[in-house]
């Protein structure tokens, strides 16, 4: 495991110290999830980009045609 400085403003280091409290975490434990939860927010939407690059738009939009003309369904409600 690797280890990294960290230089935070003092209005959020203070912060996190209030949320490792409320939680019962450690600051570090508090860190690795804070970090974690972004990175996989960040590959998230990498990877929608990369999958909404691929679409064929004008055969989405048929669909997205037809069903607008389809009915509704009980339990289909959004």
């Amino acid at each position: 495991m690797s280890q990294y400085a960290l230089r935070l403003p003092d209005s959020l280091l203070e912060m996190a110290r209030k949320s490792a409290k409320r939680e019962h975490a450690s600051m570090n434990q508090l860190f690795v999830s804070a970090i974690a939860e972004k990175l996989s927010a960040l590959e998230t939407e990498n990877l929608l980009n990369e999958q909404a690059s691929l679409v064929d738009k004008d055969a989405a939009n048929d669909v997205l045609a037809r069903i607008q003309h389809a009915q509704i369904r009980a339990g289909d409600e959004i």
